[in-house]
């Protein structure tokens, strides 16, 4: 398929979907609601802060209250600080049903502790129709313990930009055309937790968690979303109002946005100074050559 009669297609699948583009600027109450954890998971400051928090009996989660099926979505956090070795605190978009579901659709950021002074290692990943194994990790370029700091998922039907404090540091392009599968036609919920992951996350488990700094808190602030939000109710699409394509390039620009060259630049900066690892470049893991993707632009 061509990428312009592709594009026709998801741009009709979307009025079809029963779709609406909305932007919510952040009150927690409105737009998340606490999905696990036995109180651990804690809403306060009138809705402007949310707090995760992890200790030997129980992590906690929260999902976002809709599910988007195209969109970009902005989120400030601050890290657990000192030593967090053996947590893992998450950010990411999926769909229904469990990971093990041959159709699921996932985009992560997760964040894997460490020890105290320690860089926390950036884990990203996609998946599309059940396939993983795309990871890129990074360490960063500043301590995402001591402020807070922008990290955003933007998700359109030719892109999914991975963005640090508006930095991009990952474009996975849509080459389904070519063979690679690519999140476009289910709608996801955004979900963000902190859980004890001891046995792998810190140098592949050599690290285990240290209880007696427990309780590990993670803190939240300025939720943003501007995304099409999936109905299952009738209706038609403001995503595209009258169906104008120039209607929803004037109201949703995410919806159509690529990397210039000056975000290419910043991306390059990034992978080259604070990239860890790469699948890309995992000859170990592809003897017999490099994913398709790794091989097209």
């Amino acid at each position: 398929m061509s990428s312009s009669l592709e594009f026709v297609t998801i741009f009709t699948l979307l009025v079809a979907s029963y779709l609406l583009s909305v932007v919510h600027c952040g009150n927690f109450y409105d737009d998340v609601e606490i999905q696990w954890g036995g109180g651990h998971g804690k809403i306060f400051d009138n809705g402007k802060l949310l707090s995760l928090s992890l200790d030997k009996y129980s992590g906690s989660g929260f999902q976002s209250k809709s599910k988007y099926l195209f969109g970009r979505l902005d989120i400030q956090m601050k890290l657990v600080p000192g030593n967090s070795a053996g947590t893992v605190t998450t950010f990411y978009l999926s769909s229904d049903g469990p990971a093990t579901d041959p159709n699921h659709d996932e985009i992560d950021f997760e964040f894997l502790g460490n020890l105290t002074g320690e860089p926390y290692t950036l884990h990203t990943n996609v998946f599309a129709n059940g396939k993983g194994d795309k990871e890129m990790q990074f360490h960063l370029w500043f301590d995402p313990t001591k402020n807070f700091h922008t990290y955003s998922i933007l998700w359109n039907p030719q892109h999914i930009i991975f963005l640090v404090d508006n930095i991009p540091i990952r474009d996975f392009k849509n080459h389904d055309s070519m063979g690679v599968p690519f999140p476009k036609t289910q709608p996801m919920r955004l979900y963000s937790s902190i859980w004890d992951a001891e046995e792998w996350a810190t140098r592949g488990g050599l690290i285990k968690t240290d209880w007696s700094k427990a309780p590990f808190t993670a803190y939240y602030q300025n939720f943003n979303v501007d995304a099409c939000v999936w109905y299952s109710t009738s209706g038609i699409s403001s995503c595209a109002s009258k169906n104008s394509m120039d209607s929803m390039a004037s109201k949703n620009a995410w919806f159509f946005e690529e990397m210039d060259n000056a975000s290419y630049r910043r991306m390059r900066w990034v992978q080259r100074k604070y990239m860890i690892y790469n699948y890309c470049s995992d000859v170990k893991r592809y003897p017999r050559g490099r994913p398709r993707e790794c091989r097209l632009r």
